[in-house]
């Protein structure tokens, strides 16, 4: 199997390592044989995109070929950002999509993410199906004369960006003619980027525009990866910087100074403006910093955390009818325009915040709750995680226990949360706090206990 993780989420892998055109059929045929039990069509429509990845046309092949021998119509939809995949779905009413995509993972990576017909990933008990279908072979194959159609139509992407423009106040941005530096960083995320912010008339400088994958650096959007970014916001006199991962489905920000915003203040500056428009309901997962909560609390809005993963988010803003959502990897999720982390979303509401408020981008993130973070993670052994969590919680009795998600323990002046990653052989450590050396003593006594004795940032 190689690198191969295969999950409810999805699949993901390193190519020619564990991740196959072989196995890439087969998962996109136990899609399409789900799909076709829960619509009752026979030949369901299905939209399939990808970022800019050098194996996207191997793994977008395989996969309309699944599709088309279980009898479903395909729409390729070429370079896409992840968000741009789920709007369109629900917007055209398709049955279903597949988004081609190994996220913030290095360039020999790839994978596969689904949707249902609502726009969403796909849910548990639909995730489950579909795996189980996989690893039992349980397929589709029709005859000759009922393959399905593919049709290679980008469509309308513009439409998604359209939507997002109408969120906010474009005239109030353009008289600003703010000036913004994108890093796409060769991902699927350059040109509605591009298009939504000219349409702002923003004096935009676009970096790695084209999605063909040859990445000017490591793909996920962390200050490390992002040094030539940030040396050029302030030399160039940009008022903010955008930087994306490779679908877009997550938001970097940095401020006029060349200050790493991040992408755990993204969903904070937008839960600011969002709740100066309407108060509701927040929602956001377990591993996502306090500065949202405490924004929203000042709003006097409730804040319900769910365990991690974009569909648990999802799913609790659907019930509690939340107003905004996301998670702190810099995905921000406004059920008005969908229900998957959207980059433009991200970009909209914080050009509006800035331009309502009239202040410099850093001048509004110094009024946001400060908290330090810090996120180590450890490879897997072979102790189960179980028990791992279980010494972790009786060395820390004094704490609050949280079992939903991993382990979560909760200080009145911080947290750390320890969780088995769905897309990577590796244990997630998250501590943050007040003060950066108790988060920091947190993060390396709790990787002590997880067996790490150390760990990477």
């Amino acid at each position: 199997m190689g690198t191969r993780i295969a999950s409810i989420s999805g699949l993901r892998g390193i190519i020619g390592d564990g991740l196959d055109p072989v196995d890439v059929t087969a998962f996109a045929a136990a899609y399409a044989a789900e799909v076709v039990a829960r619509s009752g069509k026979d030949a369901p429509t299905i939209l399939v995109g990808h970022d800019g990845r050098r194996s996207a046309e191997m793994m977008l092949g395989a996969v309309l070929s699944g599709l088309s021998a279980s009898g479903c119509h395909a729409q390729a939809l070429g370079p896409a950002m992840t968000p741009t995949v789920g709007f369109l779905v629900r917007e055209e009413g398709a049955d279903g999509g597949i988004q081609i995509s190994a996220s913030h993972n290095p360039s020999e990576y790839n994978g596969l993410k689904f949707f249902q017909a609502s726009g969403s990933v796909l849910g548990r008990d639909a995730g489950r199906a579909m795996l189980d279908r996989f690893e039992r072979r349980a397929f589709r194959w029709v005859p000759f004369d009922r393959l399905g159609r593919i049709d290679r139509d980008a469509g309308d992407q513009a439409i998604h960006a359209a939507k997002v423009l109408g969120l906010i106040d474009p005239l109030a941005i353009t008289r600003r003619r703010f000036r913004v530096v994108v890093d796409a960083n060769h991902g699927a995320g350059g040109y509605l980027a591009s298009w939504m912010l000219r349409q702002l008339n923003c004096d935009l400088r676009l970096l790695g525009g084209d999605p063909d994958g040859l990445y000017d650096h490591t793909p996920e959007p962390t200050e490390e990866n992002l040094r030539e970014l940030t040396a050029i916001i302030p030399a160039i006199g940009a008022d903010i910087g955008f930087a994306l991962d490779p679908d877009a489905d997550r938001l970097a920000i940095i401020d006029e100074t060349g200050r790493y915003i991040g992408e755990e203040l993204t969903l904070a500056l937008c839960v600011r403006h969002r709740l100066g428009q309407q108060t509701g309901p927040v929602v956001m997962n377990l591993s996502t910093s306090r500065a949202a909560e405490e924004v929203a609390r000042g709003f006097g809005c409730e804040v319900i955390r769910t365990p991690v993963g974009e569909i648990n988010v999802v799913e609790g803003m659907q019930a509690s009818q939340a107003v905004i959502g996301g998670e702190g990897n810099g995905g921000v999720i406004d059920p008005r325009i969908g229900w998957v982390r959207d980059s433009l979303v991200g970009m909209a509401l914080v050009l509006d915040l800035m331009a309502a408020i009239g202040k410099p981008l850093s001048n509004l993130v110094d009024e946001l709750p400060r908290f330090s973070m810090l996120k180590t993670k450890f490879p897997t052994g072979s102790e189960p995680i179980a028990a791992i969590l279980d010494r972790i919680s009786n060395t820390h009795p004094e704490a609050t226990a949280e079992r939903r998600d991993g382990l979560r323990l909760d200080w009145p002046d911080a947290w750390v949360h320890i969780r088995a990653s769905n897309t990577e052989p590796i244990i997630r450590v998250i501590a943050e706090a007040a003060e950066a050396d108790r988060a920091r003593s947190l993060a390396e006594t709790i990787g002590r206990l997880a067996g790490g004795g150390g760990g990477s940032s």
